[in-house]
């Protein structure tokens, strides 16, 4: 294995107006990679200790944790919503400005596949006054008022990346008996040896969290708060979709488990070969696929709540290779076919380069160093 070509292509990151990043490649549960490049805050160089908000990666761990309770049979993909969580009964479709019921069951697996129907809008008229109601709203009052916004299409009709995963989390609460917080810390965190994956990072936390920036319009990096999460609508609120912060070192080993068979490094056994081929199974179709193609993820179709290489001639890596990204470019890969895992963290919003461009070059950049 030769990583030459990789650590380059990182080195020259903060050229590119990513000030800092980290990336760890594991195979068979050990590393075999891991650099960091540029600084964590002006002056400061990276050390790979770096706290981030890691936003939609979370949705992997939502993914799983829906995944663990189908194999323990408290669900089913094709349950509907309303039997875990009532508010979701007589959802409403805005059909070109008129307001009629849905015609369609909204069930767990469209919750999963962005086929809900739901929205990204974390401003809605309901979720506003939810919060002057109880600023502390919990993850179960917030997810039951995103139900009286009225939905963007028939469950199950189009693709549109929304608040979905939000609310599967909530599912998992009800199906479980547990907050959202508490199901992972057990079923995910302590089993794998997760030691800083939070959804409520306190002062430590932060004194180890990587600068957060944002891009202007030409791609510069402008500092800004990362102690606030907008996907965190309250103290209370866990959001499935965008909550989760932590490390590198924790990330991975997610990613690690769903490129073993479900196996972490721990021997925890946290989802069954089965649950992860059915994850990385493309679930869109029609206008759906379409839909999905819009988003630019050359080459990828979508399973359950992630990626899957679905066209060989775009990657170098193998059909069904799989995983996620986040909101502030934080990436993760797993190959179940080669037990081969990536995580990848920066802290840059609005960086379109990032998904279109940083992504595929590391991913490619991996297989080139696997190979060499």
């Amino acid at each position: 294995m030769q990583f030459d070509a990789l650590t380059r292509y990182l080195d020259s990151l903060p050229e590119k107006g990513v000030p800092g990043c980290d990336l760890a490649v594991w195979k068979d549960h050990h590393p075999i990679y891991r650099h960091v490049a540029g600084e964590r805050a002006p002056g400061l160089p990276m050390d790979g200790a770096e706290t981030y908000w890691f936003y939609s990666c979370s949705k992997v761990f939502t993914m799983t944790a829906v995944m663990q309770l189908v194999e323990r049979g408290l669900l089913r993909l094709s349950d509907p919503v309303a039997d875990y969580l009532p508010a979701y009964a007589h959802l409403t479709v805005d059909d070109s400005g008129e307001i009629r019921p849905a015609r369609t069951v909204l069930t767990l697996e469209h919750l999963m596949t962005m086929q809900g129907g739901l929205s990204y809008d974390l401003t809605m008229p309901a979720v506003r006054r939810c919060l002057e109601k109880n600023p502390c709203a919990t993850t179960r009052e917030l997810v039951d008022a995103f139900a009286e916004q009225s939905l963007l299409f028939d469950p199950g009709t189009r693709f549109r990346y929304s608040l979905c995963h939000d609310v599967a989390a909530a599912v998992v609460e009800v199906a479980s008996g547990q907050s959202y917080g508490d199901y992972l810390s057990e079923h995910l965190f302590a089993p794998l040896g997760m030691r800083s994956m939070t959804f409520a990072p306190d002062a430590p936390h932060f004194a180890r969290m990587a600068a957060r920036y944002h891009w202007d319009a030409d791609g510069r990096p402008i500092p800004e708060d990362n102690t606030v999460n907008p996907y965190r609508l309250s103290p209370a609120y866990e959001s499935g979709g965008a909550g989760l912060s932590g490390d590198v070192d924790s990330f991975i080993l997610l990613a690690d488990a769903l490129a073993n068979g479900g196996v972490g490094r721990t021997g925890a056994h946290i989802l069954t070969e089965a649950s992860i081929d059915d994850m990385r199974t493309n679930r869109l179709s029609g206008a759906s696929r379409v839909d999905f193609s819009a988003t630019g993820k050359v080459g990828y179709g979508y399973g359950l709540g992630v990626r899957t290489l679905t066209d060989a001639a775009s990657s170098r890596s193998p059909l069904g290779e799989f995983g996620w990204d986040g909101a502030a470019g934080a990436w993760l890969m797993a190959d179940p076919e080669h037990h081969l895992a990536a995580f990848y963290a920066q802290h840059v919003m609005c960086c379109g380069r990032a998904f279109d461009e940083f992504h595929p070059a590391i991913r490619d950049l991996i297989y080139e160093g696997v190979n060499a």
